[in-house]
């Protein structure tokens, strides 16, 4: 598959769906990828990509932007604290912000430097121990601390499903918290299901392997 079939895909979804042209942001998921791969991905003009690790981001990113202009970064991974300064510094959205800490340390990093990266709050919808993302009982505490105490801008929610789950749910799941906490982005979907998440609200889908081909 190639960044060029992706984006038929998803205009496809987008007519199905009865969405405008381009309105889904395609996030090519550049972690552990070559940067000659990285690079033909520039070189076809696309300019939204997603890391998980910030000490990764820094050391490949400074480069390619230098050379190819200004890019569009997303944070996709958990944001531990001590990160959070070269996070806010370096990132134009956030997707993993997923408990009170985390808020009140994006917050203090916000009030020194006057400005904020977009923020997805992480869902684990399915209730997983060992996955990032708040628990849908506290989801509720945490917008309404991080959106109306501390006024940070969330933008919408974000998850991954289970991977032993069919992702539909899931996808259903998080589109209908989001309508009710009257958020306008959703960041849902990978390369194996997408299209599934386009049909049920997504407005940023991450996809890697479909644009790049398997990570080294």
């Amino acid at each position: 598959m190639s960044l060029e079939d992706i984006l038929s895909r998803v205009e496809v979804a987008e007519i199905e769906t009865g969405r405008k042209k381009g309105s889904v942001n395609i996030i090519a998921v550049s972690k552990v990828q070559p940067v000659e791969r990285i690079k033909r991905v520039l070189n076809q003009g696309h300019r939204v990509f997603g890391e998980n690790r910030v000490k990764e981001s820094l050391a490949k990113w400074p480069v390619l932007i230098e050379e190819y202009g200004e890019i569009e970064l997303h944070l996709l991974g958990p944001l531990q604290t001590n990160k959070v300064k070269e996070a806010t510094q370096f990132f134009n959205v956030i997707h993993s912000v997923d408990r009170k800490k985390l808020v009140l340390k994006i917050d203090s990093e916000v009030q020194k430097r006057g400005i904020c990266p977009a923020l997805f709050i992480q869902v684990n919808t399915g209730n997983e121990l060992q996955k990032a993302g708040v628990a849908l009982e506290h989801l509720e505490d945490l917008f309404k601390l991080a959106k109306e105490e501390y006024s940070l801008p969330v933008i919408g929610l974000m998850c991954l499903p289970p991977v032993n789950e069919p992702p539909l749910t899931h996808f259903k799941k998080l589109s209908s918290l989001n309508e009710h906490l009257g958020l306008s982005r959703i960041s849902m979907g990978m390369s194996n299901d997408f299209e599934d998440a386009i049909k049920s609200g997504a407005t940023d889908i991450r996809v890697g392997s479909a644009i790049f081909g398997s990570r080294s």
